[in-house]
This record gives C-alpha cells, sequence and structure tokens, in this order.
C-alpha cells in the first residue's frame, strides 16, 4: 500500500550536501518525491512509495548520520497522491 510522507526538518541542514542526500537515500528505496530548502532554514521531504520504504527514510532522516545537523523532524503521513516521479531536490 502507498503511502505519502511529508517531513520538515529542522536544523543546519541548508548548504551541506543534506538534499542531494535525502535524494541518494530515497532513490536507493524506490520512493518518489522531492527535498526542498525553505527560507527559515528548513528543508521539506516529501516521499511516497511503500509505507515500510518511507518509514526507513524518517529513521534515516533522525539517524544523526546526515550532512549537517538534524535537531528535529516532524512528520505527517497521509495517502500517495501519484504523479512523481523520480526525487528532485528543489
Amino acid at each position: 500500500m502507498a503511502a505519502r510522507l511529508s517531513a520538515w526538518v529542522h536544523g543546519q541542514v541548508q548548504g551541506v550536501g543534506f538534499r542531494w542526500w535525502t535524494r541518494s537515500r530515497a532513490l536507493e528505496l524506490g520512493l518518489t518525491g522531492y527535498a526542498r530548502n525553505h527560507r527559515d532554514g528548513r528543508v521539506h521531504v516529501v516521499a511516497e512509495g511503500t509505507r515500510d520504504h518511507c518509514e526507513t527514510l524518517l529513521t534515516l532522516l533522525r539517524s544523526g548520520d546526515t550532512p549537517g545537523r538534524v535537531d528535529l523532524v516532524v512528520e505527517d503521513w497521509g495517502a500517495a497522491q501519484g504523479g512523481m516521479t523520480g526525487f528532485e531536490e528543489r
């Protein structure tokens, strides 16, 4: 069953390769979506795929093994909406 993860990542996550790292992990998991910088310093990650693979990505985001420093990840779950191909850095 397909799921949609929306995760707001807080911390030192811009200008450190965080979006590239997230894209690489998402593609390894077969997820579609994007990672987008926001003006307030957060990165918004939207990923669609199996719930298990989305949960794995969420665990990786919180692992402490990312570029930069993640202080907090706020997650929201929903049904997959489709329409995305690949995983983009925005």
